[in-house]
């Protein structure tokens, strides 16, 4: 009879290393469509960050190929988890920019499409100027007409979304 002896722990498989690999390689792409200002939010290592600002800068695809898996090998020496859980933030903060947006957009079209609107809008965002907003939306609706430049509904859109809690 033979005793099995139990192979020693050897650690992740080759596909589990190069699938953890792939996976920070990706976060560091995630983290290269962030804007300066967002990346100094994330307390990086000064090195990440700076060839991550690097990254931003190169347009050559072969260059940017090398510079993202150099990202990736960075991120294997800094813990990755603080660094999700601040880009699933940033992300959560853009999904209600748009929704925001799209709620005031949805407004200004309306105000401009039925004059009983304004009523509506008034009723729930008391203290607005009315008399300014009428004058936006008045010459919002003759730009449209005289196929001017949209100016007044731009303005209409600004004091709409600055009006907004």
């Amino acid at each position: 009879m033979h005793d099995h002896e139990e192979a020693p722990d050897t650690g992740p498989s080759k596909t589990q290393r190069k699938n953890e690999m792939n996976a920070l390689q990706d976060l560091g792409v995630e983290l290269v469509k962030l804007s300066r200002e967002q990346l100094e939010k994330m307390d990086l290592p000064d090195r990440l960050f700076k060839e991550l600002l690097e990254a931003k800068r190169i347009t050559a695809n072969g260059a940017i190929r090398r510079q993202l898996q150099f990202i990736g090998k960075l991120m294997r020496d800094v813990d990755a988890e603080p660094i999700q859980e601040h880009l699933a933030a940033i992300k959560g903060e853009s999904a209600a920019a748009k929704a925001e947006f799209h709620a005031v957009e949805r407004w200004r079209e309306r105000l401009l499409a039925d004059d009983a609107a304004l009523t509506d809008w008034l009723a729930r965002h008391p203290g607005g100027d009315v008399q300014q907003l009428r004058q936006l939306i008045r010459n919002a609706r003759r730009e449209a007409a005289e196929n001017k430049p949209p100016k007044s509904s731009r303005l209409l859109f600004r004091l709409l979304r600055d009006s907004t809690p």
